[in-house]
This record gives structure tokens, C-alpha cells and sequence, in this order.
């Protein structure tokens, strides 16, 4: 650690030393301390109680999707599904073929090209059909409905609103009927990208998306549903009992229009079909927690004993801790390397060393997860608890070794991994888009938190043999907070119960035959199959085994989700990393003022995420909302530069919020599409998608932190042209890369 310390560029003068006579200042930053850490933990109680009011009991199990497509075929419209089953024996006879060089690749692209033509097209026809025959019958009670204008009888008329419901219920079944052969065409697209590593999906998606004679924008878009619904609509409403009122539909706000139970059903839907979303959906995004569909008829019963509260509860508070514990450093941490001797630059490896650290713990705490949850927990508690006591005990002992040990400790206590897989294999389906919107709020507002009570402790005193200041206190403080976290944990945190799949797992891993039983326990078999198709089934399904294992499975969109993930934490490191020395070098701003600029940003993700979870994602696609918010994030990180002899703080906050801002929009709408195109083998398991995005997280964060500390060498008057110069360049590679593959992302 020598190099650290003697890396000092002239002599180290502590801007914030010379504020510290500023009373009546220090007493505005607390009061604003206290006001962002009020609004912070009212919204995580708003989030919890979201959890708490809307338990349930009920939950489905992870099932095969050609089992599924099976079983949920409406009666009587059995052949006119996509046939999923035909065109995955294709592919698997496709991959042997192509193995043996028996086949050549353009003959393989055109044959089965030709083949999903068809059946898209047979799906279509038959979607035309039947809005054909539903707008028939609309047309027939619209008569109906005239002729008892003169003469209004109200038998006819409930008569009149059933049958308007019949339609209703009718048009659900079409939507349902295009929602699954829809899952049914992306499934396959990947499925054929994983199996014989082709850029089909792009190739398809480009040459059909829009060519006028495709049919696949009907698959996609439920062209001529609007019209349907709204006709519906206004004649249902027009049945109903208006009480004097005189007003049409089209004289009222969409909002304050009486809707009949069937136009919800409807409503819900169509927004299922085309990934219509709101704030709470897209919130629960950002965990990357599997949610499942629990419409469907293969829903079974979680056991009561296996969903409790209390253990929810604890794992959102580690979350939240953790959070506070990576960011309540940020503001002090350049303060607390030039007291220890080392340059104030130095704050990137401080801050880093507990991402280094992370990178090991994300893997071994979610392998703890397949046999307990409560261990892992405590483990971390215990850890994290000993890693702060370092961390504060580090001044006294004037040791920066000591300080990086603390960090270190603090990093492989990260039991994130535990909490998302508590939450996706514990809670039920019904609640567990609240629970994964909660975990990101946990973590949203630890990230606000940490650097609010950073500039709530600014003192200075001895207790004893200790010293007692801004860069001890915080240590202190998050010991203390996990020795409390310690003792509810093991009061009221109740182990779940393994499912016998899991059980049987564990007992057979040391067995060359133990993946065979790896889905014990899932649901029997629906529909008739041969052995080799069994099998074969049951490999799909099979989580990845190792890094290795899971790496194979990344097809080239799933890699760039990941380098695009990589890039947004990257620059958000950067960001807030050197905020401490940038602020102090070039504006004089002290820990208080720094404390409240980061608790600030912490507070826009959720307001952010709310605009674009309610309005911004059901106007734009996915897709185009990635590509938008990375051009945002490269232009603030573009304006970020300091091109002239002057920096203003106008400058620096605006392109601060511009760039912390698209990142958060970017890592919702990118883990969104991550989700859809991984392979359906890395939605379990210990190396699951979860801790792929957390590793690539993580590893960007370390890259981040060590980018500070080298271009600290140059002095600091060149770290922030030195920072941003690497940020500006991974940002146009995953520009560069996102419009390689973005036809492949059409979801």
C-alpha cells in the first residue's frame, strides 16, 4: 500500500478544513440531511406495506413451455396454433445435421425460414377469422341496440349488455390465443440463435419487421383490437344507467368513465400482449427476479409455512443496509486517505476494494442459497459487522491497510444474491412483482441514505481511545446498525422449507447422474412424448452448472445486455466515485454539501422510474427506449468534460443528473430485455441471469474505482478529463453494439 500513500501530488490540502468555521451552514446541511432521510425511509415503508397489504397464498411452478402451449390451447382451436413442438425437433435436427457438416447454412436459414412463414401466417388467418367474426357480431347487436332506442325495455337491455360481455370474454380468448403463439415465435427465435449460433432472429426480425406482405407485426401488434375494445367500450357504457347524464364517452376524461368488468379483463390483456407496463412492473424489473405467469393453468399451491413476512422483511432490510453501507463512505472517503497519508485519489481503491470483494461473494452466496437462507444471512451479518469495526478502527491506528481489510470484509458479506433468490423461489407469484419492485426501492434509497447520513455525521471527539469523526462515525454507525440487523435476524427470520426438487439435487450433486433428478418435483408431463424427446426436455431445463456452462449459453444479445449493464454502472461508479474530489478541487464543496448533492440523485430514481414505468414504456418499444437513453447517458458524460479554463458547477450538476438519470432509465428497460432474450436455463440455479448482471455490475465498478486511482497519478487537476475519457469510449462500443443486434431485440 506504500505506492498509495506516497502518490500524493504536492502537498494535500484539505479544502473542507477551511469551512469548517461555517456554522450556520453546517446547520443547514443537517436539516437537509434530515429531510432526504425522512422522505427516504417513508418511501421504503410505502414499499413494504405495498408487500405486506397484498399477500398471497397462491403461486405456480416453473413449467416445460411446449407443456404449457399444450395445455392452454383454447378447445376447438387446436390446429390453429403455432406448432412449437414441430419447430423445435427442426432446430435440434438442424444443430446434429450441422455437426456432422451435413448441412449448409444458407440451405438451413431458407428452409427454416420458409417453415415459420408458414406458420405465422396459419396463426394470422386465423386471428384475421376471428376479428372478422366478432366485428360481425358487434355490427348485429349495434342493430339491436337502435332498435330499442324508441322503445328502451330494460329485460332487453341487461339482455343486450350480457351479450355485449359474451363478445367481450371472447375477444380475451383471441388475445390469449395471440399472446402465446407470440411467446411461442420469440421462444423459438432463441432457442434456434442458442442451439446453431446464427444471427437469425436479426436476419428475420430485419427482413420481415417491415416488408408489406409480413405478417409478423400482426403476431406482435394486435392490429384492429383497439377499435374492437373501444366499440365495447362505448356500447357498454351507453347500457349502463347514467343517472341523468347526458354526456357520451368521448365528453369524458378516459379515467372517470364507468368501466364494466370485462373492459378491465381486456385492458389487462391487451397490455400483456403488447408489454404494456406501469411504474410497479417496471420498478420490479430492475431485480431481474423470474416472474411467472399466473394465468396459467398449471397453478398450484405455495405452502403457507413457506412464505412468511417477517423473513421478506429482513432480506429488503439487508438490502437496504448494504446500500447505505457502499455509499455512506463516498462523501469522506478522499478526506480519510489524505488523513491516513495517501492521496485524496486514493477514495477510488477504498470504495473499490468492497466491489473487488463482492465479485467472489455474489458467486459463493448464491450457491448457499440452494440449501439455506437464514445461514447466508447471518454469515454476512457477522461480517459486514466486523468489516465497519475495521473500517472506523483504521484512523487510530493511522493504517490504510487496515481501512482496505475493513472494506474488503464489508464486500464479501454482499448477500444480494440471497435476497433476490429469497424473494424469487419464497414469495408468491401474485406478490412477487411487489417484492422485486421493493428490493429496488431498498436499494434505491440505501443509495440516497448513505450519503445523507454522511452529512448528518460531521463531528469531532475522542471516546475514550477512539477518535470520533466524519470518517470514523460512519464505520461505527453501520456497525452498530448491523449488530441490531443481527439480532432481529435471528429472533424473528423463519428458514423455508427446501422443495423436494432441491432436496433431491443436493443429495445427488456428487453423482455424474444427479442432473436425471434435478426436476424432481416439477409437474408430471401433460402431454405424451417418446424417451429422447423427455430427455431432451429435460436438458432444457437444466440450470447451468458452472461459468463455463452459463457462458455457452450467451448468445450475442445476451452479451450485449450485458456489456450494456457494464457500461451504465461503469459510468455511474465514475460518477459518483470521484465526486467527493472533483467537487472539492474545483468548487470548495465540503462533506455537507457533497452529502446532500449525492442524497439528491439517490432521491430521482424512483420519480424517474415512475414517469417512464407509467408513460414512457407504453408509447416506445424497449428497444428503442436502450438506444435512446444510451445516446442520453454518452451526451452527459460528453458535457461532463472540462474543454476550457473554467468549470462551473452549472456544468457539473447538469451533466451529473443527465448522466445518472439515462443510466437509471437504461438499467430498467436493459434488465427488462435481458430477461427476454437469456436462455431459459439461466433464469435458476446458482449461475443464474441475476448473478451474471451482478458479476458484470460488479466488475464494472472495480474497473471504475481502478480508473480513478491510476488517472490520480496525473494529479487532479487531469482526473476528470482522465475518468471520463474510457466512459465516453465503452459507451459508443455498446452503442456500436446495440445497433448490431437490434433487430434481435424485438420484444
Amino acid at each position: 500500500m506504500g505506492c498509495l500513500a506516497d502518490a500524493s501530488f504536492g502537498s494535500p490540502v484539505n479544502v473542507r478544513a477551511q469551512h469548517a468555521d461555517a456554522g450556520s451552514t453546517s446547520k443547514t446541511k443537517a436539516i437537509y440531511g434530515w429531510l432526504i432521510l425522512a422522505l427516504s425511509i417513508r418511501f421504503a415503508a410505502a414499499s413494504i406495506h405495498i408487500v405486506k397489504e397484498q399477500g398471497y397464498t397462491q403461486g405456480t411452478k416453473m413449467v416445460n413451455f411446449s407443456k404449457k402451449l399444450a395445455t392452454d390451447q383454447i378447445p376447438g382451436w387446436e390446429e390453429y396454433y403455432f406448432n412449437y413442438r414441430l419447430l423445435k425437433g427442426r432446430v435440434k435436427e438442424y444443430t446434429e445435421q450441422t455437426k456432422e457438416g451435413n448441412r449448409d447454412r444458407r440451405r438451413v436459414l431458407k428452409d427454416f425460414s420458409k417453415l415459420l412463414d408458414d406458420e405465422i401466417e396459419k396463426v394470422v388467418l386465423f386471428m384475421i377469422e376471428q376479428q372478422g367474426l366478432i366485428a360481425a357480431r358487434l355490427e348485429d347487436l349495434g342493430m339491436k341496440k337502435a332498435r330499442l332506442q324508441d322503445f328502451p325495455l330494460l329485460q332487453e337491455i341487461a339482455e343486450l349488455r350480457g351479450a355485449y360481455r359474451e363478445v367481450g370474454l371472447d375477444l380475451v380468448k383471441l388475445l390469449k390465443f395471440v399472446d402465446i403463439n407470440a411467446n411461442a415465435v420469440r421462444k423459438i427465435l432463441k432457442k434456434f440463435d442458442e442451439r446453431l449460433g446464427y444471427k437469425f432472429t436479426d436476419y428475420y426480425v430485419r427482413s420481415r419487421s417491415n416488408h408489406p406482405y409480413s405478417q409478423l407485426q400482426q403476431v406482435f401488434r394486435h392490429v384492429g383490437i383497439g377499435a374492437v375494445v373501444g366499440a365495447l367500450s362505448r356500447n357498454l357504457s351507453d347500457l349502463e344507467e347514467r343517472e341523468g347524464s347526458y354526456l357520451n364517452i368521448y365528453d369524458q376524461h378516459p379515467l372517470s368513465i364507468p368501466k364494466d368488468p370485462v373492459i378491465d379483463l381486456i385492458k389487462a390483456t391487451a397490455d400483456k400482449l403488447t408489454n404494456s407496463t406501469n411504474f410497479l412492473r417496471f420498478l420490479g424489473q430492475h431485480a431481474l427476479i423470474a416472474q411467472e405467469d399466473t394465468t396459467s393453468s398449471e397453478v398450484e399451491h405455495i405452502q403457507e409455512d413457506k412464505y412468511h413476512f417477517m423473513s421478506l422483511v429482513l432480506n429488503l432490510v439487508n438490502t437496504f443496509l448494504y446500500m447505505v453501507n457502499t455509499y455512506i463512505i463516498v462523501p469522506t472517503a478522499d478526506d480519510y486517505a489524505t488523513s491516513l497519508g495517501a492521496a485524496a485519489t486514493a477514495c477510488g481503491v477504498i470504495i473499490g476494494s468492497m466491489a473487488v470483494a463482492q465479485i467472489f461473494s455474489s458467486v459463493y452466496f448464491s450457491a448457499w442459497s440452494n440449501r439455506s437462507y437464514f445461514r447466508p444471512l447471518l454469515f454476512s451479518s457477522v461480517v459486514l459487522m466486523l468489516g465497519n469495526v475495521m473500517y472506523a478502527l483504521a484512523y487510530d491506528l493511522d493504517s490504510l491497510a487496515i481501512l482496505l481489510v475493513g472494506r474488503l470484509l464489508c464486500g464479501l458479506g454482499s448477500a444480494r444474491a440471497v435476497n433476490r433468490r429469497y424473494i424469487s423461489d419464497c414469495v408468491p407469484p401474485r406478490i412477487r412483482m411487489q417484492a422485486s419492485a421493493a428490493f429496488v426501492s431498498a436499494s434505491a434509497l440505501g443509495m440516497a441514505c448513505g450519503p445523507a447520513l454522511a452529512g448528518l455525521l460531521q463531528t469531532n471527539f475522542k471516546l475514550y481511545i477512539f477518535t470520533i469523526n466524519q470518517d470514523t462515525l460512519p464505520g461505527w454507525v453501520m456497525a452498530f446498525g448491523w449488530l441490531a440487523y443481527l439480532i432481529w435476524l435471528w429472533i424473528s427470520f423463519k428458514e423455508p422449507a427446501l422443495d423436494p426438487g432441491v432436496k433431491v439435487y443436493q443429495k445427488n450433486s456428487s453423482s455424474s447422474s444427479s442432473t436425471r433428478y434435478l426436476e424432481q418435483g416439477l409437474a408430471e408431463q401433460l402431454v405424451p412424448s417418446n424417451g429422447d424427446e423427455k430427455q431432451s426436455e429435460e436438458r432444457s431445463l437444466r440450470p447451468a452448472s458452472s461459468i463455463a456452462s452459463a457462458y455457452k449459453l450467451l448468445t450475442p444479445s445476451v452479451k450485449v445486455q450485458l456489456l450494456i449493464y457494464f457500461t451504465l454502472k461503469y459510468a455511474m461508479e465514475i460518477l459518483l466515485s470521484e465526486s467527493s474530489v472533483v467537487t472539492s478541487y474545483y468548487f470548495g464543496w465540503n462533506t455537507g454539501t457533497i452529502a446532500v448533492f449525492l442524497a439528491i440523485l439517490g432521491l430521482t430514481v424512483l420519480p424517474v422510474n415512475a414517469i417512464v414505468g407509467t408513460y414512457i414504456s407504453n408509447m416506445f418499444e424497449d428497444r428503442q427506449i436502450l438506444l435512446a437513453s444510451e445516446i442520453v447517458l454518452l451526451v452527459g458524460v460528453l458535457l461532463s468534460f472540462r474543454l476550457t479554463g473554467t468549470y462551473t458547477v452549472a456544468q457539473y450538476v447538469c451533466s451529473a443528473i443527465l448522466t445518472f438519470v439515462s443510466a437509471e432509465v437504461l438499467e430498467g428497460v436493459n434488465l427488462s430485455l435481458l430477461s427476454q432474450v437469456m436462455s431459459a436455463r439461466l433464469s435458476r440455479g446458482t449461475y443464474n441471469g441475476g448473478l451474471l448482471s451482478t458479476e458484470a455490475g460488479t466488475l464494472a465498478r472495480v474497473a471504475a474505482d481502478g480508473t480513478i486511482t491510476l488517472a490520480g497519478f496525473l494529479g487532479e487537476g487531469a482526473l476528470l478529463n482522465a475518468t471520463l475519457l474510457p466512459c465516453l469510449l465503452v459507451c459508443v462500443a455498446a452503442i456500436a453494439a446495440t445497433l448490431s443486434t437490434y433487430n434481435s431485440l424485438f420484444y
